[in-house]
């Protein structure tokens, strides 16, 4: 079965990265949730309450580490706000397969 575009790509490169855990993949699905009537690759604005809600994250230091780790391996692009009137912005990095 194939499932949208990014979603797909996500998850055959998760299952052979050691470095994730069920948290990153819970967040991932979460933000690829609310992306979804967004341009794929397009920033976008999260809501962390939300996010933390839909992905079963508890700690507001396990979703910070999540969000970082996923910005450091590569999966998406997150720009915090930092501001609390100011939603922080994330877009899913796509991957092209090569011909």
């Amino acid at each position: 079965m194939k499932l949208h575009r990014p979603l797909d790509q996500f998850l055959i490169r998760a299952a052979d990265d050691s470095r994730l855990l069920p948290s990153h993949l819970s967040l991932f699905m979460a933000i690829f949730y609310y992306s979804e009537e967004k341009k794929p690759g397009a920033l976008f604005s999260i809501n962390r309450k939300k996010l933390m809600r839909f992905s079963r994250i508890r700690s507001i230091v396990t979703y910070h580490k999540c969000m970082r780790e996923l910005v450091a391996y590569g999966y998406i692009v997150y720009q915090p706000s930092f501001d609390p009137y100011r939603a922080s912005l994330v877009s899913m990095i796509i991957y092209r397969p090569k011909i």
